[in-house]
């Protein structure tokens, strides 16, 4: 899971004059930021696709339908993956730039913004509900809202980069351990890999499920757009492999590669869900600690 890859937010050093290899590895971080847009762009179109064959709805026709919501959903993790790299390698390279971090929340943008939130629209309750009623306006209007939190996201976590100190009286500084709000990418992700885990859409489905589900999936995606504008702490794993436990890291990494290769409907699921839950949990949790703490202060200070 990645934020975009701070290539030249927060301390911005004046870089020496780039020659010979030192000069290419500056090229590294943006081919991946480069695939992530690619994978975007790919998925919109797979998703586009889809929901075509689905303007003629027959057991063909369905199936097609299937496979490039499929196809879509796999193009989102794979541009997860890309994301969570191009950050990692440009520190690892010490190649960060001020123009990187735009291209990376730019891409950002279009992959995990616009592609889930077309997506879960063509896949679930844009094609289930009939054009004009009010439910299918209020699914188009969520998945615009999705789109809109997960780009004032960035935004913020852009600002808050930059300017580390307090941009205002009551404003904690930045955490880097921590993210403040639910990150896009997990949250593209679990759109993601709820398509992957059942990419047959809803509209195929009996009238009552299709139903029903796609007004779940209208309200997951308004839940979505608001853990990303909340103040709820995230981990950012971005300590994660820095310090002189490699071995352990590259043995949890190769266990959840095999997961995933083995059972990828379900591995990615349960992994993306486990992310975007453990930040409300803590959250939760930390709220009922406070509350019983305070509770027998408060009723001493009474007697």
């Amino acid at each position: 899971m990645s934020e975009p890859s701070l290539q030249g937010a927060g301390e911005i050093e004046q870089t020496p004059e780039r020659k010979g290899i030192k000069k290419g590895l500056y090229l590294i971080p943006t081919a991946f930021t480069a695939a992530n847009v690619l994978m975007g762009f790919l998925s919109i179109m797979a998703t586009l696709r889809g929901y075509q064959f689905l303007s003629n709805p027959t057991f063909e026709s369905i199936l097609r339908a299937t496979n490039e919501f499929d196809k879509a959903a796999i193009f989102i993790g794979w541009a997860t993956l890309f994301d969570a790299l191009d950050g990692r390698v440009a520190r690892m390279t010490k190649t960060t730039t001020e123009i990187g971090v735009q291209f990376d929340s730019i891409a950002d943008v279009l992959t995990f913004g616009i592609a889930p939130a077309v997506l879960a629209f063509s896949w679930g309750y844009g094609a289930t509900f009939s054009y004009g009623t009010p439910l299918y306006n209020i699914g188009l209007f969520i998945s615009f809202m999705y789109l809109m939190c997960g780009s004032f996201r960035l935004a913020r976590f852009n600002v808050q980069a930059s300017r580390p100190r307090p941009l205002s009286e009551g404003t904690a500084k930045v955490d880097k351990k921590h993210f403040v709000g639910l990150p896009i990418p997990p949250a593209a992700a679990l759109v993601a890999a709820m398509v992957h885990y059942s990419p047959t859409p809803l509209a195929a489905l009996v009238p009552v499920k299709a139903f029903w589900y796609s007004c779940f999936l209208i309200t997951l995606m308004a839940i979505l757009g608001l853990l990303m504008v909340s103040t709820i702490k995230y981990t950012s794993f971005k300590s994660i492999g820095t310090g002189k436990k490699h071995i352990r890291l590259i043995l949890v990494m190769a266990a959840f590669a095999m997961l995933i290769w083995l059972y990828s409907r379900y591995a990615l699921l349960a992994i993306v869900l486990i992310y975007v839950l453990h930040g409300v949990v803590i959250k939760a949790f930390s709220i009922l600690t406070i509350g019983l703490m305070t509770k027998p202060l408060k009723s001493s200070n009474v007697e």
